[in-house]
Formats: structure tokens, C-alpha cells, sequence
């Protein structure tokens, strides 16, 4: 029985950045993995399907050149290869998976390749092999939620139905794809698929995006049934008939015919290699305390098994925090100041409470907002569409949240996270001097009408 300092089951972003940290920290480290290191992120889920989106908004530039004096022959013909589009994901995703490799090689970390079962807080058996160690990092992610809908076993079966894996891999393009759930996962699909000419409908049952601030969510809505998208809230589904789907619309019953579905409907977290250890749970996750660890002492939980957050990024700040505090240290994370990004046409991105939020914690607000269209680099670049939306403690100006939609908004909105965690102040965003011409202005000029200096644009 080899033995460890800290043992680390699953290999995605929580896991593997865990273990790179556990290294440079001199702790003797183990990483197993069943699959490829990355996780879901990597080789399913966040670079795959920004590869495919980047795909999509090459394709809607030159289809639409002529907004930009460009002419194309009307005889040229403009087409899409699917194969190549899928090509060109595969090796984004092996460049990346590959480096993470070599990361975890240089840095010293064991990687055991095959499926940890977990036999007690200190001992995990792959294959033949018994592994201890003195403390257990548990981040074996999640998968797709698959509910007892009728037919829907038999459609996905058959490959008429698909989860967001198998639409990275459709044999072609979809001439009618139906997206059975209007979260964000399910809206990136059907923003992708009408950039490459799908003809899409979103079936929700309840409110489409319904995690944003109500703005941005309208504005949403708005945007993608501009562009084609048929988006159908309050849709109960009944039954799947192959690609078809009949759902119940506002006291109707209706059949949706389609080429593909996609169904996304939520994640679960992966919870079978240790159920044996009887750790207490929350939701559908494992429960933990602002340290990470579970119920059971030296147990740790990271990522989408803890289901506090579902996102890579939080897998990784959660894999940090763990091994800190395994070490003797005393970390935690202030998930109110965690960002989040959508990556439709345009993007959105948020950090911190809603409006909606912020005044159920008894805060008076200040509200600031400034749209695109009145951005010079966002008219410049074609890309007006969007606004940015401040919201901030009136008292003494603190910055509760930011909620952003623009063609940048996962980029631009690093700047709120960090003024969030600074505590910093619209003062200190509006007082800031940004380079122009950039999209980043709109932070600044956001701030400026949150305290009612607004520069460049007037609210009637």
C-alpha cells in the first residue's frame, strides 16, 4: 500500500489545480483519474464548445462582410465544414489536456490512471492497487441530469436525443435543433446553432436564464428571438417521440419536431465511488464547511460534488483553498463575489447580487447603467449590442454587483470582480481612468451614472 499526504479523486479543475498546489507546497501527492485530467471543462464542456462558438462567430462575420464594405462574388459559395470545425476543437482541447500533463509532471504530482473506489477516509482501491494517505480530496465533478421523462431514454438510445457531450459531436449540423432547457448550458447551444444555421426552440418550463437580474434576462430574450431563436417559457414536457418533443404550452399540448434535441437540464454530482463513507450531503451535493471539508474529518469536497457552485473556475479557487487549509491554513471563499459568464451573441457576465438580491439583504441602493451603443469601440467593431448595470450600496457607494452583456463581457468583467474584492466603490470605478477607445469604458462610464456624473449618455 503506497502512502500519501494528500490524495486527490478526480482529475478535472478542481482536482488537478489542487494537486499542482499540494506540490509546490511539498506535500506528496496523488491525483487518480479514470479519463482524460481536465475533467469535463476541458475535454466536454468550456473549451470545446468556446472552440465551436468562435467557429460559429467566424462564419456569422463573413456571412454578414458587406456591414463592413466587404463585398463576397455572389457566386462564391460560403460553406460550412463541420468536420474541420470539429477538427479544430479536438486539438484545442488535446493542446490544452496535454499541457496539463506536463504540468502536473514537472510539479512532482503522481497521476494513477483508472477508478478510485473509495474504501475508508484514508484508503482508495484502483484496480488492484490500494492507496492511502493522510488526507482525501474528493472532486469527481458531475453529469448531465437525465429525469424520468417518457421516451427519453429510448431517443438518447438512439442518438435523436443528446446531452450537451453529445452535441460537441453531432455527425452534421442539425437542420432543427430543440433545446430542452433554458439554462445557461442550453442557451450557448442555441446561440451556437443559430450562428451556424440551425433552426432552434428553446422548451423552459419555468423563465429562460432565470439565474440573471431581470434586465439582463429580458434583454436576452430579446436579443436571441431577434436572430431566430424560438424560445417557449412555461413549457412542460411530456414525452420525447425520437426528436420529437410534446410539451404542454400555456394549456396547450404541442409537438415539436426536430432533427436533434438537446437536453439540458442540470448536472449531478458524482457521488458513487465513496458512497460508502456515509458523508453527510446538501441538496444533491456534498456538504462542507467554509474550509471544504465534509462531515468526516481529513475529507475534503471541491467542485460540482459539493454543488455549492457548478462552475470550473470555482472547482479550481476551491481545490486552492482545500490544500491551504489541510496544510494548517485558514482559507475560505465568499461565493457572493464568484463571477459567471454565458458565452451566446453577445455574452453576458455577472459577479455579485442582482438588484433584486441586494435589496432583499436591506440594502438602499444605487443603480447605474450604460449601453453599448453608446461605446465607441462597440460601434466601431460592429458589436453595439449590450449594456453594463452597477449596483451599489447608496450609503457609501460600495459595489455590490456588476452584470454585464456585450460581445466581452466574460473578459471585461475581471475588473468588477476585483473591485468586489477589494470592496472598492463606483467612486474608485468612476474616478479610474480607462484607456480609450476600449470596451472596458463602459465600466467607468456605468459608475460615473450610478452617481449621476454620467459623461456620454443621458437617461430620460
Amino acid at each position: 500500500m503506497e502512502g500519501y499526504q494528500i490524495a486527490i479523486l478526480g482529475g478535472g479543475p478542481g482536482g488537478y489545480v489542487a494537486a499542482i498546489k499540494a506540490a509546490q507546497l511539498g506535500a506528496r501527492t496523488v491525483l487518480i483519474e479514470r479519463a482524460e485530467v481536465g475533467g469535463v471543462c476541458l475535454n466536454e464542456g468550456c473549451i470545446p464548445t468556446k472552440a465551436l462558438l468562435k467557429n460559429a462567430k467566424v462564419y456569422q462575420e463573413i456571412i454578414n462582410s458587406e456591414t463592413y464594405g466587404i463585398k463576397i462574388d455572389k457566386t462564391a459559395e460560403i460553406s460550412l465544414d463541420w468536420g474541420a470545425m470539429l477538427n479544430r476543437k479536438d486539438r484545442v482541447v488535446h493542446q490544452l489536456t496535454s499541457g496539463v500533463k506536463q504540468l502536473l509532471k514537472r510539479n512532482g504530482v503522481e497521476v494513477i490512471n483508472g477508478y478510485g473506489q473509495v474504501q475508508d477516509p484514508h484508503t482508495i482501491l484502483v484496480g488492484d492497487q490500494m492507496i492511502s494517505a493522510e488526507h482525501l480530496i474528493l472532486a469527481t465533478g458531475s453529469r448531465p441530469n437525465i429525469p424520468p421523462i417518457p421516451g427519453l431514454d429510448a431517443a438518447l438510445e438512439q442518438g435523436l436525443a443528446v446531452t450537451s457531450t453529445g452535441a460537441l459531436n453531432f455527425p452534421e449540423i442539425p437542420g432543427h435543433v430543440i433545446v430542452v432547457g433554458g439554462g445557461v448550458v442550453g442557451i450557448e447551444f442555441a446561440a451556437l446553432f443559430n450562428a451556424l444555421g440551425s433552426q432552434v426552440t428553446v422548451l423552459e418550463k419555468f423563465s429562460v436564464l432565470g439565474s440573471l437580474d431581470e434586465d439582463l434576462r429580458t434583454y436576452m430574450l430579446r436579443i436571441l428571438r431577434k436572430k431566430g431563436v424560438e424560445i417557449l417559457e412555461g413549457a412542460d414536457v411530456e414525452r420525447f417521440e425520437g426528436a420529437n418533443v410534446i410539451a404542454t404550452v400555456e394549456g396547450e399540448t404541442k409537438t415539436f419536431r426536430g432533427d436533434k434535441v438537446i437536453v439540458s437540464l442540470g448536472r449531478k454530482p458524482n457521488v458513487e465511488s465513496f458512497q460508502d463513507l456515509g458523508l453527510a450531503m446538501e441538496g444533491m451535493g456534498i456538504r462542507t464547511n467554509e474550509r471544504l471539508e465534509t462531515s468526516i474529518p481529513g475529507v475534503y469536497a471541491i467542485g460540482d460534488v459539493n454543488g455549492k457552485q457548478m462552475l470550473a473556475h470555482v472547482a479550481s479557487a476551491e481545490g486552492i483553498v482545500a490544500v491551504e487549509n489541510i496544510l494548517g491554513g485558514n482559507a475560505a471563499i465568499n461565493y457572493d463575489k464568484v463571477p459567471a459568464g454565458i458565452y451566446s451573441f453577445p455574452e453576458v457576465a455577472v459577479v455579485g447580487l442582482t438588484e433584486q438580491e441586494a435589496a432583499k439583504r436591506g440594502h438602499k441602493l444605487k443603480i447605474g447603467t450604460f449601453p453599448l451603443a453608446a461605446n465607441g469601440k462597440a460601434l466601431a467593431e460592429g458589436e453595439a449590442d449590450g449594456f453594463v448595470k452597477i449596483v451599489a450600496d447608496e450609503q457609501y457607494g460600495e459595489v455590490l454587483g456588476v452584470h454585464i452583456i456585450s460581445a466581452q463581457a466574460t473578459d471585461l468583467i475581471s475588473e468588477a470582480v476585483a473591485t468586489l474584492e477589494l470592496e472598492g466603490t463606483v467612486h474608485d470605478l468612476a474616478q479610474t481612468i480607462h484607456p480609450h477607445p476600449t470596451s472596458s469604458e463602459i465600466i467607468m462610464e456605468a459608475a460615473q451614472a450610478t452617481i449621476d456624473q454620467a459623461i456620454h449618455f443621458f437617461k430620460k
